[in-house]
């Protein structure tokens, strides 16, 4: 919301045509000029809100309805899916006629049924992405037992900000909060099918991180002369009231807030108002949960620094197992993905380094000690775990990355990073010590990086180590003197960060003396979609887990982020009848006695899964040493080192297919990288109202290809022609749809792109019909334009819903041409159709059609109003109406 309204006026004052000066006179009926004409008639219709949508019941707008939805107990029933247009503010508006002029709207609270996969999106509309001095607006999710302490929240500021989404894993009914963090706006309020992405830097009460630290990067372009030259770090951070606990300049910084004393500090130099209202409610039920919040709302304050790059959550992650019975069996899992077959052509190389970055590793197990880098070797190991707390070795960061254990009970310790190393490349083929269980690669050089101790780690401390591992500057100020070349990441939890994803980038372009790393990744073990980091980040290789069957293993999650499956393990059953759970066999540590002895355990998890894709990328690297993170990509896509188990092409559950060792052993001997195809958008979906939409269909590398004849496997689907004609059947193809025969209110389908020599390729296609879902779009102002006086005053009305559908009519009408615009002012600032509000004219607002009155009453000027997120300009309510740059006022109301 615009504070300064004449601020507002003044570029369509220069505009001459863009202002519109509207007197509203009270009531429904209509209204005139001061001096009506010798002869005058009516102008009637009506407005029906499009389907699916709503409005909040307590807009700034004091003419519109009002209902309290400010409380969980008067909170306001939407619908499923539907799209509501709102108002909110953390303190009074400040100008008179507002309704919130002396009074707050900070909460406005909904109530739905929701279903898992459902995702509600929260626009703001008054968000420029840019500015610091933005309105931000959060969301949190409330189930219906407990109203104070929410399971789920999105609380973005400053450039991703814009928006808030959250992604609902269970389906119940359940409380909706739209809070307001800071200043005023309009907004949107989405539930639907579509997944939104959450967006790098999204920050969430939910997710695992260390409360009071943060990770900031300083723009050192803008830093104070008294922050340069012998100045130190330690100082720059006491100036905003924060203690350092480690990094430097030019990369990132670990702060902290300290205790309360320091806390409180800190919260007055960011400028942190102590009178927060939600701070207020989680302190009633919830500590921890407030010590988040404050995190939370330090970042926030930091983002809106100019000194400040980024600043980001410390968060934890966790190793992705489930341990289970020990002892030898059968390691079925090898065969699975035709490692034997791949042996016989390679069995890897010791000029490839694969890092385990995780919990440490056994440097003294039989199966271990001549493959992991031992101290003072060229690619020697390094211990990241920063907090003497969890590290169980009774110091910092140092050269040792021998796993002590990470439980806190005798024989608690998982040895995790152990059991990934084994997999990886355990001793294979060798009689006597060391013969217990074989590994993916037999020559392979283990690096070991230790991350994670009692509890998990931090991600701070886990780029720390992926930074060492790579060979670039990092907190130990040592490099290993032959970095890895590729990295192994059984670890994942919720959160991201800019900051965590500038890290992998830089891993992955500039690692390993600039050749690139590339980087593995368990998918996480939640049975989710939603996003799991660092899988889920660019650049990153997402590995979900199989069965014994090649099915989806029921813990391993799923998504769009997935690229490639492998073998995970399912202890639960034992399909071969060995006598063992199904999980993957490899080497741990035993700490039950008085020294960890060194055993095999079966385990089960997409951190069992990552190790075999490592495994093989090393046997692919040991016959093509110049393997490269986009050479790996352009194999992936093309399908040639995978067994495709799924849907065909990529699919939610296992991405390019499962992988297979001896498909990719002899891809990679050839030296050639294979031809792909790609989707631009890589899925379509309609929504519940669009009827057509493009796709870029391209090489993606390789040799060209030529596409045949794309098919469809449903009948809503019309049409998908050729548009642009690229040749070879690439090139812009339009796909168009019809609802008539929907009879179900959501829709999947799929096109499929056959090449001549890649296989097939399939785009997935979502479809809703919404059209039995009675739409409210709250008061409507209607507004009867005479575009060739643009200066006069206009006639208007506002129209009150019946139902779904608005009636309106204009009285004392002067003959002449018109045009019939009609939208909401949810945020009182005589504008009508801002983003955020809904909008509309005769016959539609982006093709407006002038009706002529000459001697009658005209009547059946009926058209539909809803909601346009995408209007974004701060002074030109309806852009597309000619002249370019026009909004409606209607701020010289009679009242």
């Amino acid at each position: 919301m615009n504070k300064n309204r004449n601020a507002r006026l003044l570029p369509s004052l220069a505009l001459f045509a863009t202002l519109l000066t509207i007197s509203f006179l009270s009531g429904c009926g209509g209204g005139g000029s001061d001096a009506p004409p010798a002869a005058t008639y009516s102008v009637s219709g009506t407005v029906t809100a499009a389907s699916a949508t709503d409005i909040d019941v307590d807009t700034n707008d004091p003419v519109s309805s009002y209902n309290d939805n400010g409380t969980a107990a008067t909170a306001q029933l939407i619908t499923n899916p539907v799209t509501v247009g709102g108002f909110a503010t953390r303190t009074s508006t400040g100008n008179s006629g507002d309704r919130f002029a002396s009074g707050s709207d900070i909460y406005d609270w909904y109530r739905a049924t929701l279903s898992a996969g459902q995702t509600i999106l929260l626009d703001v509309s008054d968000h420029d992405g840019t500015s610091g001095t933005n309105p931000d607006l959060d969301l949190y999710l409330f189930t219906t037992s407990n109203t104070t302490t929410p399971i789920k929240s999105s609380e973005n500021q400053y450039g991703n900000g814009v928006s808030e989404n959250i992604l609902i894993t269970s389906s119940e009914d359940y409380y909706i909060l739209v809070y307001a963090f800071s200043g005023a706006s309009n907004y949107t309020l989405s539930i639907g099918q579509t997944a939104a992405a959450a967006p790098i830097g999204n920050l969430r009460l939910e997710d695992e991180f260390v409360p009071g630290e943060v990770i900031v990067r300083f723009n050192e372009t803008l830093l104070s002369a008294n922050f340069t030259g012998n100045k130190t770090i330690t100082a720059k951070a006491q100036s905003l009231g924060l203690l350092h606990k480690a990094g430097d300049f030019g990369r990132p910084v670990l702060l902290s807030l300290g205790n309360p004393a320091t806390k409180a500090a800190a919260f007055q130099a960011l400028g942190i108002d102590s009178l927060d209202p939600m701070a207020e409610k989680l302190a009633s039920a919830d500590m921890e949960m407030l010590k988040k919040y404050d995190t939370i709302r330090a970042i926030k304050a930091l983002r809106k620094r100019a000194d400040i790059k980024t600043a980001d959550l410390n968060y934890i992650r966790q190793a992705s197992k489930t341990p289970v019975d020990e002892y030898y069996s059968y390691q079925w899992h090898y065969p699975l993905i035709n490692l034997p077959q791949a042996w016989d052509i390679t069995t890897g190389n010791a000029s490839v380094i694969v890092a385990v970055v995780d919990t440490g590793i056994i440097l003294s197990h039989p199966d271990l000690n001549n493959r992991v880098c031992q101290f003072s070797s060229a690619c020697q190991g390094y211990d990241f775990i920063s907090n003497t707390t969890i590290a169980n070795d009774g110091d910092g960061i140092d050269f040792n990355p021998d796993d002590p254990g990470d439980g806190s009970t005798p024989g608690g310790s998982s040895f995790h990073g152990t059991h990934v190393a084994g997999t990886i490349g355990a001793e294979t083929n060798t009689a006597g010590p060391g013969s217990g269980v074989a590994g993916v690669t037999w020559d392979t050089k283990i690096m070991p990086i230790r991350v994670l101790g009692k509890g998990g780690g931090t991600s701070y401390d886990i780029q720390q180590g992926l930074l060492y591992a790579a060979g670039l500057a990092n907190d130990s100020g040592t490099v290993p003197f032959t970095p890895a070349q590729i990295i192994n990441l059984s670890l994942g939890g919720s959160g991201s960060s800019q900051t965590e994803q500038d890290v992998y980038t830089n891993v992955r372009n500039n690692g390993n003396y600039g050749a690139g790393v590339i980087i593995i990744a368990a998918a996480g073990n939640e049975n989710t979609s939603s996003p799991s980091y660092p899988a889920s980040y660019d650049g990153v290789v997402s590995v979900s887990a199989v069965d014994m069957n090649k099915a989806r293993a029921p813990y391993s999650n799923y998504g769009s982020m997935v690229d490639v499956a492998a073998p995970g393990g399912d202890t639960s059953v034992d399909l071969n009848a060995d006598g063992y759970a199904d999980g993957v066999l490899s080497t741990v540590g035993d700490d039950s006695g008085s020294s960890i002895a060194n055993v095999y355990k079966f385990y089960q998890g997409t951190s069992m899964a990552a190790p075999h894709m490592a495994g093989v990328v090393a046997l692919m690297k040991a016959v093509k040493p110049d393997l490269t993170p986009d050479d790996l990509d352009a194999y992936l896509l093309s399908g040639s080192i995978t067994e495709d188990i799924g849907t065909p092409g990529k699919d939610v559950y296992f991405g390019h297919g499962m992988i297979d060792a001896l498909k990719a052993v002899k891809e990679a001997s050839t030296g050639i990288i294979p031809p792909t195809l790609s989707l631009s958008p890589s899925s379509l979906n309609f929504g519940a109202s669009t009827t057509s939409l493009t796709v870029e269909v391209a090489d993606g590398g390789g040799t060209p290809l030529t596409v045949n004849s794309p098919t469809e496997n449903a009948s809503w689907i019309t049409s998908v022609t050729l548009t642009t004609d690229l040749g070879s059947g690439k090139g812009t193809y339009t796909v168009e749809v019809d609802r008539a025969g929907l009879t179900e209110s959501t829709a999947s389908a799929s096109i499929t792109f056959p090449t001549t020599s890649a296989g097939s390729y399939t785009l997935p296609v979502n479809i809703r019909n919404n059209l039995s879902n009675a739409g409210n779009t709250g008061l409507h102002w209607m507004i009867l334009w005479d575009p060739t006086n643009p200066l006069a005053t206009n006639p208007t009305t506002h129209a009150a819903i019946i139902g779904s559908v608005y009636n309106y009519s204009f009285s004392a009408v002067p003959a002449g041409t018109y045009y019939v615009l009609a939208g909401t002012d949810s945020d009182n600032d005589g504008y009508l159709c801002d983003p955020g509000e809904a909008c509309s004219g005769y016959p539609t607002v982006n093709a407006l059609t002038p009706i002529t009155i000459s001697s009658s009453n005209i009547s059946g000027i009926n058209f539909t109003s809803g909601y346009n997120t995408s209007v974004q300009s701060a002074s030109a309510g309806i852009q597309s109406i000619p002249p370019q740059g026009i909004s409606f006022r209607r701020d010289k109301r009679i009242k």
